[in-house]
């Protein structure tokens, strides 16, 4: 029993040192149930009732071209990678540790702005596929990806940037054009 009461005493000596700080203020009960969002948020997080497919999304421009992306309003962004080849390309599809040459559109779903574009600097970017110097989106979405193909990838916030940086906020999702210029050839 004694020692029961010793940590009674210790807690309320704890509570009566915390509560005669400086900045003490009255506490307020937390009102019941989640915090009601504000209308903007409400509106940002409430779901249109299905996931929008790579069909949903309109592109337009054919291969070598800026193109222009267009993010649909009446469905929710996917929550797994979607990949969908616009255009063919030919050749040996590209594999982790080659070097591509891509040139992509980059388009953000919350608010349907183009963020960055190699199109429009008029230079391709290099990478090596499956280095972990992209996103993981990319790593994953350009498997496969042939020289000359353009290829759509929807990316969500797990194989994107997560929590945001970049310039990317917190939890987007990304939409990428892309055209792959070089794609090594297999030689065997």
């Amino acid at each position: 029993m004694q020692k029961i009461g010793k940590i009674v005493v210790a807690v309320a000596a704890a509570l009566t040192l915390a509560a005669c700080g400086e900045d003490a203020k009255p506490q307020t009960a937390a009102p019941a149930g989640p915090p009601v969002p504000s209308s903007d948020a409400a509106q940002a997080t409430q779901s249109k009732g299905r996931e929008c497919t790579a069909d949903d999304v309109k592109t337009t421009g054919k291969f070598g071209e800026a193109p222009t992306i267009t993010i649909p309003d009446n469905c929710d962004p996917p929550k797994k990678l979607i990949v969908k080849d616009l255009s063919d390309g030919t050749g040996n599809g590209a594999k982790a540790g080659q070097n591509l040459k891509m040139n992509y559109s980059l388009v953000t779903w919350s608010d349907k702005q183009k963020l960055d574009s190699s199109f429009d600097r008029g230079e391709p970017f290099d990478l090596q596929l499956g280095a972990g110097m992209v996103i993981p989106g990319w790593d994953q979405g350009l498997v496969g990806i042939k020289q000359g193909a353009r290829r759509l990838l929807i990316i969500p916030p797990d194989l994107g940037y997560g929590q945001g940086g970049q310039g990317i906020k917190p939890n987007e999702t990304l939409v990428f054009v892309t055209d792959a210029v070089s794609v090594p050839t297999d030689k065997g």
